[in-house]
C-alpha cells in the first residue's frame, strides 16, 4: 500500500528569510499590526522608504492565475487588465480558497513572496513596471503583520529563484502623475 503525498505546508515569513538569507538577498521587516488595505498600511507603516506595493490575485476566463504587484496607487481596471497582462478575456478575483491553495497565503497578505509556495507553477507574476522605477520594494512577507523591504534586484532574484519569471507591463500612470509628465 502507497501511502499518499502529504502536500507541504506552505513557507512561513521564517522559511521566506531564511530562503532571502540563502541567496544573499538584504531585506529589512517592520513590525505592524495587521493591516487589509493600502489606507490602513499608508497610517501604520510612517516614513518607511521605497516603493509600497498592492497586490492583485485574479483570474481569468480560461482560470489561468496572475498575481499583479503594482505600486500603491497604480489604477487597474479589472475591465481591460487581461489586455495588458495576457489573460483570456475578463479576469476576475480569485477566492479566498483558491488564493490559499495556489500561492499559500490568506487574503490581505497577498504578495509577490508567495511565489515561494507556488512549487507547481501554477501563477504568472506580473509586476508594474513603475516598481521598477524604485531602488527598494516593500511587500508583505506572507502575512499582513509585518513589511518587508528588499532591492528592486532582489524581488527579481527571489522571483526568478522560485521559477517565476516575472512579466513587467506598464499599467497607466495615475491621474496626477500622467498631469505632472504633461506639464513638464
Amino acid at each position: 500500500m502507497h501511502a499518499t503525498p502529504q502536500p507541504t505546508a506552505p513557507a512561513t515569513p521564517d522559511d521566506l528569510f531564511a530562503r532571502l538569507d540563502s541567496l544573499g538577498l538584504a531585506h529589512e521587516t517592520q513590525h505592524h499590526p495587521a493591516v487589509f488595505t493600502v489606507e490602513e498600511s499608508k497610517r501604520l507603516r510612517g516614513v518607511l522608504p521605497g516603493a509600497h506595493v498592492k497586490n492583485l490575485f485574479v483570474k481569468d476566463k480560461k482560470s489561468r492565475l496572475f498575481l499583479i504587484s503594482a505600486v500603491e496607487d497604480t489604477r487597474i481596471d479589472l475591465k481591460r487588465v487581461h489586455e495588458l497582462i495576457g489573460g483570456s478575456g475578463r479576469v476576475s478575483f480569485g477566492s479566498a480558497e483558491l488564493l490559499r491553495e495556489a500561492l499559500g497565503v490568506e487574503p490581505g497578505s497577498v504578495t509577490p513572496f508567495a511565489a515561494i509556495n507556488d512549487t507547481a507553477g501554477r501563477v504568472t507574476v506580473v509586476l508594474d513596471a513603475r516598481l521598477m522605477d524604485h531602488d527598494r520594494i516593500n511587500v508583505h512577507p506572507l502575512v499582513n503583520t509585518m513589511t518587508t523591504g528588499v532591492s528592486r534586484e532582489g524581488l527579481l532574484a527571489f522571483l526568478r529563484s522560485t521559477g517565476h519569471e516575472p512579466v513587467v507591463v506598464a499599467f497607466p500612470a495615475p491621474a496626477a502623475e500622467a498631469e505632472s509628465a504633461i506639464a513638464e
